[in-house]
């Protein structure tokens, strides 16, 4: 098994290393055009968390810590060089290369075979793909996050300790992606309920009391810089708002052709607006905003949100070959649930299908981007792969 891993981790670095020298140089440079990168040159350059958007705004809470203050790292050992551009893409294209080299192993844990997994793990790793700053980090922590509930549902038992540790390294995780937030009360939702014990219920208590531990120094930042309690990010008023209010497209590539988007990062009268009411009480505003339409426009606001579930699960409508490659996988997918689901232990099944059930839920709210589905990916390909495996073993066999 850790042969395969390490097969499908160098694959991927491999082919992705190679295509990356064929990047153009003005990619790879440091910049500041997206919010992650411009906190991180703030942090960088003046030790300050802030200014995410196209004016300066002060402390800000709108990105989690964790990938800014990476890049401040490397900026604070090399500079901000095109020494530093490529190591923080290499740095990306490792965690891809984690996110498919751990898939043999997770099939494997899952029951669906070291076949599946290797196949999957190959497919994914030779994909053509830009590395996000999220997306692979996010996948990693769901995978692991299902193999240590999938652990102690089998063994029916946890320590205090281990709960706790649990606890802490699923809330450290929510600074990298606080939507890990469904995923992880689905997880403990279901322990709850399928060990039905005192002993079930003292372990998610402590899994619950570590996730809060591990999120407090950062709360409590944002308490004292922004000026509020909320979970992370400060921004979800503004998503919400992206996705849903008078003209909005389908996705928000199409809101942003229809002029439509209005965003503090492109749009100077919005950052002016969070310079006048403070980031807080900017994205208060926009959900306000984003709330009353949706009360005053609930058949549009339905309708969107069916294209949100459809193109998370489909695709783009605006974008045929992704829409056409997506579909396929998650046809591919659901075909594979269908053949290995029934031979699949109970736990398996919940640490499988909780993941895939809850991870989507706050994207089908706010507005579609086609990267937001990336970190299920791999568990599509591990069904996908499945389906195969068991149709060519059963080939073979006759």
């Amino acid at each position: 098994m850790p042969r395969a891993c390490l097969l499908v981790f160098l694959a991927h670095v491999g082919v992705q290393g190679l295509a990356l020298t064929r990047v153009p140089v003005e990619w790879v440079r440091p910049h500041a055009r997206f919010e992650v990168t411009a906190v991180a040159m703030s942090l960088y350059e003046r030790g300050a968390f802030a200014d995410p958007y196209c004016l300066p705004t002060g402390p800000t809470a709108h990105v989690p810590p964790f990938h800014p203050a990476l890049l401040a790292a490397t900026y604070a050992l090399v500079g901000p060089t095109l020494a530093a551009g490529y190591a923080i893409w290499l740095f990306l294209i490792a965690c891809y290369g984690v996110m498919y080299g751990m898939l043999p192993w997770l099939g494997e844990r899952l029951g669906l075979g070291p076949r599946a997994g290797l196949v999957a793990g190959l497919v994914g790793a030779l994909l053509p793909r830009l590395p996000g700053y999220v997306e692979a980090p996010t996948a990693v922590a769901i995978g692991l996050m299902m193999a240590a509930f999938l652990r102690r549902w089998e063994r029916r038992r946890a320590t205090d300790g281990g709960s706790l540790a649990l606890g802490l390294a699923i809330g450290l995780s929510f600074l990298v992606a606080p939507s890990l937030l469904a995923v992880a009360l689905g997880l403990v939702a279901f322990e709850t309920a399928w060990l039905r014990t005192r002993r079930s219920g003292r372990g998610a208590a402590l899994v619950l009391l570590g996730m809060a531990l591990a999120c407090g120094p950062w709360t409590w930042r944002n308490y004292e810089a922004v000026g509020g309690l909320f979970f992370v990010r400060s921004n979800f008023g503004l998503e919400l708002r992206m996705g849903n209010h008078e003209g909005a497209g389908a996705n928000l590539n199409l809101s942003a052709r229809g002029g439509t988007e209005r965003h503090p990062r492109t749009n100077v009268e919005e950052a002016r607006r969070v310079q006048q009411l403070g980031e807080l009480g900017y994205m208060r505003e926009a959900g306000r905003e984003a709330t009353a339409w949706i009360r005053s426009h609930p058949a549009e606001f339905t309708r969107l949100t069916g294209l949100r579930v459809a193109q998370f699960w489909l695709g783009p409508v605006d974008d045929l070959p992704i829409a056409v490659a997506t579909s396929l996988l998650t046809l591919l997918a659901a075909v594979g649930a269908w053949r290995v689901l029934p031979r699949m232990t109970v736990p398996q099944r919940a640490a499988l299908l909780i993941p895939l059930a809850t991870y989507p839920l706050v994207y089908y709210l706010v507005g579609y981007e086609p990267r937001y589905r990336q970190p299920l990916d791999g568990l599509l390909l591990l069904l996908a792969a499945a389906a195969f495996a068991r149709v060519g073993s059963r080939a073979l066999a006759r």
